[in-house]
């Protein structure tokens, strides 16, 4: 009775679950961009669905079949579906997001692909297993639990490595408080395994069947329910939280733009008042030389210019003194005085000197 009702609870259980995770990983396969995460999903989803159809086929061989529940083909078949459950659950511990060190089991499933760590974890336990049925199965000396020794020391593995990861997990997002639930999953799954390898007919002398029977059940319904608890809430805090961090993140970021551009305006605006400093500082002294520069001639000297600029492309200096009846010499001393203040001087005087008379009378 016990046994039919743990299998059955099991294999609705855990095959509705699966079906519902799985859902959410096509639901969610568009959308995300991290691959990692995606995949977590999917492969949690497959180690819950491992679960119901390992409890289908143990009902399956007792109530259809009518084999014993600890038929060597039925104890086979259960240590093959926890084999597939460990690595299934060994592929999605990548896919648990934290950021503090990744233990060595973790880094050893990322140093694969997950084809190639299927291919690997396949291989190697298909030989291990090969050989342990093939020493157990003809021999009755001995038990059948003799086969779970292939599925103890990977038990005890993954469920180090999936508290591990857990607690790493809910830490980083401030959910200290699923530490607890954690510890009773690593303690669950250890007391199912120590479940499995003892031989149920060396048991009843000590402790009463249909206890150990219950005792047995109790464990393996409960790490299971567990199991899919916490990956539930990790899943739903990675979406939550996700989204969560993701704002904080970008309202960071937008802050982080916010001080740049304030930085750079106060550098613009002192860069500017600088430049209008120096702007009105260069403008200051061009006025000041622009006074200072203004030249002041005299009258004769600006008639001598009038005459320059009328008669300075067709007359020479002694033509131009005849017109203006004043010596040769006195034209001279006032051309020699207008250069001296107009700052001009070589060959091209002359031109230059009719220029400005041109320009500036």
């Amino acid at each position: 009775m016990l046994f039919t009702i743990e299998h059955t609870v099991t294999a609705l259980v855990c095959l509705l679950s699966a079906f519902v995770i799985q859902r959410i990983y096509k639901k969610e396969l568009p959308y995300e961009e991290n691959n990692t995460k995606v995949n977590g999903i999917k492969w949690f989803g497959w180690a819950i669905f491992i679960w119901g159809i390992g409890s289908v086929i143990q009902l399956l061989g007792v109530k259809v079949f009518g084999l014993s529940a600890t038929h060597k083909l039925l104890i086979y078949s259960g240590v093959t579906v926890s084999l597939l459950n460990s690595m299934f659950i060994l592929l999605s511990l990548p896919s648990i997001e934290h950021n503090k060190f990744r233990p060595m089991v973790v880094r050893l499933v990322q140093r694969f692909t997950e084809k190639e760590f299927i291919a690997l974890f396949s291989g190697v336990m298909g030989i291990i297993a090969f050989v342990f049925i093939a020493a157990s199965y003809t021999n009755v000396a001995i038990s059948n639990n003799f086969i779970w020794l292939i599925d103890i020391p990977i038990s005890i593995i993954v469920a180090f490595s999936l508290l591990n990861e857990l607690n790493k997990a809910f830490s980083n997002r401030q959910m200290k408080f699923m530490y607890l639930p954690s510890f009773a999953l690593f303690v669950l799954i250890i007391v199912a395994v120590s479940h499995r390898i003892i031989p149920q007919d060396r048991v009843v002398t000590y402790i009463d069947q249909e206890f150990w029977t219950l005792t047995g059940m109790i464990t393996a319904l409960s790490f299971k329910f567990i199991y899919i608890l916490l990956f539930s809430i990790l899943l739903y805090s990675w979406k939550f939280l996700t989204e969560r961090e993701m704002k904080q993140s970008q309202l960071e970021h937008l802050n982080s733009e916010n001080l740049k551009l304030s930085t750079e305006l106060d550098k613009l605006l002192i860069a500017n008042e600088s430049h209008l400093d120096t702007i009105r500082s260069l403008k200051t002294k061009v006025e000041t030389l622009t006074e200072s520069s203004k030249i002041e001639l005299s009258q004769r000297q600006k008639e001598v210019l009038t005459f320059l600029a009328k008669f300075g492309d067709t007359h020479s200096y002694t033509q131009i003194a005849e017109e203006m009846n004043i010596s040769v010499d006195g034209f001279q001393t006032h051309i020699h005085q207008i250069k001296k203040l107009l700052n001009i001087s070589g060959s091209g005087g002359k031109e230059q000197l009719i220029e400005f008379a041109r320009k500036e009378l």
